[in-house]
């Protein structure tokens, strides 16, 4: 292949990607707002500025579109769990998920509310990916959590309750933001307010787990 086909067939791979990128974007922030059947794919092509014929190309239903986003949104979600290792120590690496979870809730809120709700409507379109992929990412992190109980790292503690903690503690801040600024006066999004949050939520839990 000449180096002048191998441009352009990068030019369009980025073309398309862009164009991808625009559609999810859109997608998401009109799904989090009205849900699956309070979206029309009309609305979502407008927003990434494209035609709903070309959207169609990319995406050939309104279903393939919410899964599409609720995948991305799962990978956004679970890559801090992913840097979960066993040759960490323990604490550090817990407050270190609890840092990363805290700013996903602030840099991406409508994904969490998306993803809050389709879990509150019985994940129809995304209970195999839940069955699947998450738990066996799940099983995987909770087995070296286990480990470091075993091993006297860490206070007798149930690895699922304690994600499951972590999860519902820092997703409330994206998924409850209107509720937290009605109270607080601010959002994850004030950087001191953010830097408190991280530091309580990480002695709460902490100290909760520590070997006594």
């Amino acid at each position: 292949m000449s180096s002048g086909a191998k441009k352009a067939g990068s030019k369009r791979g980025a073309a398309t990607a862009a164009k991808k990128g625009a559609i999810l974007d859109a997608a998401l922030a009109l799904f989090s707002q009205f849900g699956l059947h309070g979206t029309s794919l009309e609305r979502v092509a407008e927003g990434a500025g494209i035609s709903k014929t070309n959207l169609l190309y990319y995406y050939p239903s309104k279903e393939a579109l919410y899964v599409a986003v609720l995948k991305q949104i799962l990978d956004i979600w679970l890559a801090p769990l992913k840097a979960f290792r066993s040759d960490l120590q323990p604490l550090a690496a817990i407050g270190e998920y609890i840092r990363l979870k805290l700013e996903v809730s602030r840099d991406y809120p409508q994904a969490s509310r998306l993803f809050c709700l389709e879990m509150l409507q019985g994940a129809p379109l995304l209970m195999a990916e839940l069955t699947g992929d998450l738990k066996a990412l799940i099983d995987e992190k909770t087995a070296i959590i286990d480990g470091w109980v075993t091993r006297g790292q860490l206070g007798p503690v149930d690895a699922h309750a304690l994600i499951f903690m972590i999860w519902a503690t820092t997703q409330h801040y994206a998924d409850f933001a209107t509720q937290v600024e009605a109270v607080s006066g601010v959002t994850l999004q004030d950087e001191a307010f953010f830097s408190r949050t991280v530091a309580n939520v990480q002695r709460m839990i902490i100290e909760g787990i520590r070997v006594r």
